[in-house]
C-alpha cells in the first residue's frame, strides 16, 4: 500500500497543496514551522480520523477556514482509489471513495494503514495510562475496524452512566431507587461493550510482546529480546492462564460494578472497565515508566511502533511508515539500525529538519518544504 498523491485544502497552514509521491522512501526537508509534519499528519488522519499531534479536529483547519479537506490516490495490490475527508469541527465529518459520499466517515478506516513514530510517542513510555490505553484502541481499530463502533458505543455507555451516578448519589431516597433501577441497564451495556474492548486489548498484548523484544533488542544497545515486555494491567480478576472468553470478561465487570456500587454512587464517576485499564512496560524486572533512561524510553517507544508494524504487516498488508522528526534524537548507530530495519516497506514517509538527519539507508525522493511550498529536489 502506498500514497501515490495528497491534495490538502485549508488543511494546517496549507490554503492548497498538491504532492505527487511514490513507492519507497520520500523525505520531507525543512526547518521547524514549514510545515513538513502538516503533511504526513494528514496520511495519518486518513488512516485513524485523528492526528497524532492534537486531541481535537478544530487546529488541523487553517485560520479563517471552516473546513479541510485531505485527499489521497491510493494504491493498493495495483489497484487505486482516491480517497477523501472533509473535517468540520464541531460537526460530523464528511469522506469520499472514487468522489461517492460515505455514510459514516469511520467507514474510511481499514482502507490506509499508517504506523507513525514522532518525539510525542515518548508518551507511551512516560505519560499517562490514557496515552497506552490509545495506543491499544488505535491498533485495535486498525486491524478490526469494527472496534472504532464498539469504541465509540463504549464511551457513550460511559457518559450516559457517569451522568447517572452523579444524579443517583446526590438524589433523595425514593428518586435515588428508581436511578438504582436504571443504573442497572447501564451496567449491562458497559459490561457488553467494555468485554468486547478488554478481549481485543488482550488478545493484541498476546500478540504484540514478542514483537516489542524483538524490535527493542534490534533498536537498543546491547539489549536482548526479552527486556522489554508487555503486561496488560486491569483490577478485574481474570482466570489464569489461556485468555477468558467474552462472557467471562462481561460477567467480571458486572461482578466488580456491583462490589463498587457505593464507591461510584459516592464519588459520581464510573470506577470499572477498560477505561481505567493500563499497559506496563517492563523493562528487565523494573517498569519502564520512572526508571528508564531518555535513551531507553526512545528505544522502547519506537519497539511499541515498529512491533505494530510488523503486526499490521502479518496481516497481510505492508501499512505505511511515518517517521516524523525521530532521527534528529537517535545517534548515527541507531539511525542506521533503523533505516536497515525499515527499508524494505514499501512507502516510507520521513520529515527531517535538514538533510543530514536522514540515514543513508532510507535515501530515495526528497522534496523541501519551505514558505507553504514543497519542491522536489531529487
Amino acid at each position: 500500500m502506498h500514497v501515490s498523491a495528497l491534495t490538502l485544502h485549508d488543511f494546517r497552514s496549507y490554503p492548497e497543496i498538491a504532492v505527487e509521491l511514490g513507492p519507497g522512501p520520500s523525505a520531507f526537508v525543512g526547518r521547524n514551522g514549514q510545515g513538513k509534519t502538516n503533511l504526513v499528519e494528514a496520511v495519518d488522519y486518513l488512516s485513524r480520523l485523528s492526528s497524532h499531534r492534537v486531541s481535537s479536529d478544530a487546529p488541523l483547519v487553517r485560520a479563517g477556514a471552516q473546513r479541510a479537506v485531505v485527499q489521497a490516490e491510493v494504491v493498493r495490490d495495483g489497484r487505486s482509489a482516491l480517497l477523501e475527508i472533509e473535517i468540520h469541527p464541531g460537526s460530523s465529518n464528511k469522506a469520499r471513495i472514487n468522489r461517492s459520499p460515505l455514510p459514516r466517515a469511520r467507514e474510511l478506516l481499514g482502507l490506509v494503514r499508517t504506523v507513525v513514530f514522532s518525539p510525542e510517542d515518548l508518551a507511551l513510555v512516560k505519560g499517562d495510562p490514557s496515552d497506552r490505553r490509545r495506543f491499544l484502541d488505535d491498533l485495535l481499530v486498525l486491524r478490526a475496524p469494527r472496534y472504532a463502533g464498539v469504541r465509540s458505543d463504549y464511551d457513550r455507555v460511559l457518559r450516559q452512566r457517569n451522568t447517572l451516578l452523579k444524579t443517583a448519589g446526590g438524589a433523595r431516597r425514593g428518586a435515588q431507587d428508581g436511578a438504582l433501577a436504571t443504573l442497572e441497564v447501564w451496567d449491562s451495556h458497559l459490561a457488553r461493550t467494555g468485554a468486547e474492548i478488554l478481549a481485543g486489548r488482550v488478545a493484541l498484548v498476546d500478540a504484540l510482546g514478542p514483537l516489542v523484544g524483538k524490535a527493542y533488542e534490534q533498536v537498543a544497545r546491547g539489549a536482548r529480546h526479552d527486556d522489554a515486555t508487555l503486561d496488560y494491567k486491569t483490577a478485574l480478576e481474570l482466570p489464569e492462564g489461556a485468555a477468558p472468553a467474552r462472557a467471562d470478561l462481561e460477567q467480571a465487570i458486572l461482578e466488580a460494578l456491583a462490589e463498587r456500587r457505593k464507591d461510584e454512587l459516592d464519588r459520581g464517576v464510573s470506577l470499572v472497565g477498560p477505561h481505567r485499564d493500563d499497559l506496563t512496560l517492563g523493562l528487565g524486572p523494573l517498569p519502564a515508566k520512572g526508571y528508564a533512561s531518555h535513551g531507553e524510553s526512545w528505544s522502547f517507544a519506537l519497539a511499541l511502533r515498529l512491533a505494530s508494524y510488523d503486526l499490521l504487516r502479518a496481516d497481510g498488508d505492508d501499512p505505511i511508515l511515518v517517521l516524523d522528526d525521530v532521527f534528529a534524537e537517535l545517534d548515527t548507530r541507531r539511525r542506521d539500525q533503523l533505516a536497515e530495519r525499515v527499508a524494505g516497506a514499501e512507502q516510507v514517509l520521513v520529515t527531517a529538519a535538514v538533510p543530514g538527519d536522514v540515514p543513508a539507508g532510507l535515501t530515495g525522493a526528497r522534496y523541501d518544504v519551505a514558505d507553504g511550498r514543497v519542491t522536489r529536489v531529487g
